[in-house]
């Protein structure tokens, strides 16, 4: 009997948009979030030209919206998110993936540069494991960094071998959408690139 194991990317992949910008939209609603785009635009630019890397990118924007704020309060807001915005994002072909995977008996892991925050609350409804960034928490409160690397590229497959033993698996499938997930479906001999869109 082979043995398959999945990994499914989330943003663009198991979701319509990037859910970092929802995230910020639900929890402080869209003026703001349009606002400190306007403010943030000009390090946009240089992050779409490479001056700044993902994960710095990633960490002004996470600092300028949540910095300081307590942790609790965040993920009350996450888990909130998760139940009342996130259902309308989600692509069902790609629910329809996981559910034939772990109708198979395969382990499905969600591997994602979202914080784990946001992400985990609703692949715990799956019974499914989320490897994602995870964000820096000093006294209580957010700092606005990551704790660690982004989860994007390489740091994909680095916390997908920290976590699974791979070789008991004749039959690796991955989902991406991006050059971000390149290196995941890479690991993969079942490669799916945008199979959900």
């Amino acid at each position: 009997m082979k043995h398959a194991i999945a990994f499914f990317d989330f943003d663009g992949t198991i979701t319509t948009r990037d859910t970092l910008f929802e995230i910020i939209r639900f929890q402080k609603g869209r003026a703001a979030l349009y606002a400190g785009m306007a403010v943030l635009s000009p390090l946009l630019v240089l992050f779409k030209l490479g001056v700044i890397s993902n994960q710095r990118m990633k960490e002004i924007v996470l600092r300028f919206f949540f910095r300081n704020t307590p942790v609790a309060e965040f993920q009350e807001q996450c888990d909130k998110f998760c139940r009342e915005r996130l259902p309308s994002l989600l692509r069902p072909k790609a629910l329809n993936a996981i559910a034939w995977h772990l109708a198979q008996g395969h382990p499905v892991y969600i591997v994602t540069a979202s914080a784990e925050n946001w992400v985990e609350p609703w692949s715990r409804t799956l019974g499914v494991p989320c490897l994602g960034s995870r964000l820096e928490v000093t006294g209580g409160r957010i700092t606005g960094l990551l704790l660690g690397k982004n989860c994007h590229g390489d740091e994909k497959v680095c916390r997908i071998r920290e976590s699974i033993q791979l070789t008991p698996y004749n039959d690796i499938y991955a989902y991406g959408d991006s050059s971000g997930d390149r290196e995941m479906l890479a690991l993969a001999q079942h490669k799916g690139f945008r199979a959900f869109e």
